[in-house]
């Protein structure tokens, strides 16, 4: 923790996918900037290592196991934050899946439907359960993982391409309705990034010259920061 600058200092954020990829790495930078993490992913064992990680650091996180389809347990959530915390400074709505790249009349309905669980769903519920702790902070702060597939329509994409475009729709809705409010929300389109479910969409591509997602947190820090004034927008990694 010596040297870095502390821009998200006494600030409490919770990070869904935390326990690898994009998720685990903004975690681990938060917990470097200072903020408490909860994490929440599927994998305890996977929440566990990053758990050591940050703590290894000399960072602080709390432990939140869940599967995002369970949504009887995020609706509870929010009053289980607010009886442990009080509130909630930064919600960064990352997890997601790729589903299989298919034709759209081949897509079987089990796997659309966990497309749009997780991807959509899941961060619509999240909104619904947190935006009342995300208003209790002087400094509020939503933001969600997006990726272009949503914007250019991609043949064979079809399940996780429509989440993404209907996520991007649903956080602009959101901004524009927080816009007079201290409540800012916004995305971020981390570009290619070597995670697995790059590694699912591009299985032949080489690996060795995309970007880690450590190279990419830096606009989740910036938008998670109190003096952030962006709202509505989406940052490019």
């Amino acid at each position: 923790m010596t040297g870095s600058p502390q821009r998200l200092q006494g600030r409490l954020a919770l990070v869904t996918g935390a326990s690898r990829g994009i998720g685990a790495a903004v975690a681990r930078r938060f917990a470097a900037e200072g903020a408490h993490v909860i994490l929440v992913a599927r994998t305890v064992g996977g929440l566990e290592e990053r758990d050591d990680e940050i703590r290894a650091l000399g960072g602080s996180a709390t432990l939140a196991p869940l599967d995002l389809r369970d949504f009887d347990k995020l609706d509870q959530m929010g009053a289980s934050l607010y009886q442990r915390f009080g509130r909630l400074d930064v919600l960064v709505g990352n997890a997601g899946v790729l589903g299989a790249l298919s034709p759209l009349g081949h897509v079987a309905p089990t796997l659309w439907g966990e497309v749009i669980d997780v991807n959509l769903t899941a961060n619509w519920r999240l909104i619904r359960s947190l935006d009342p702790l995300l208003r209790r902070s002087e400094a509020g702060r939503a933001i969600f993982t997006t990726c272009a597939a949503g914007r250019e329509a991609l043949p064979y994409w079809g399940a996780y391409a429509a989440s993404k475009a209907a996520l991007e729709t649903m956080v602009r809705i959101y901004a524009g309705e927080v816009a007079r409010t201290p409540l800012k929300v916004n995305l971020v389109d981390p570009g290619a990034v070597a995670t697995r479910l790059r590694a699912q969409g591009f299985p032949a591509e080489d690996r060795a010259l995309l970007r880690q997602p450590e190279d990419v947190v830096e606009p989740f820090v910036a938008l998670a920061a109190a003096d952030c004034a962006r709202n509505g927008e989406i940052l490019r990694a």
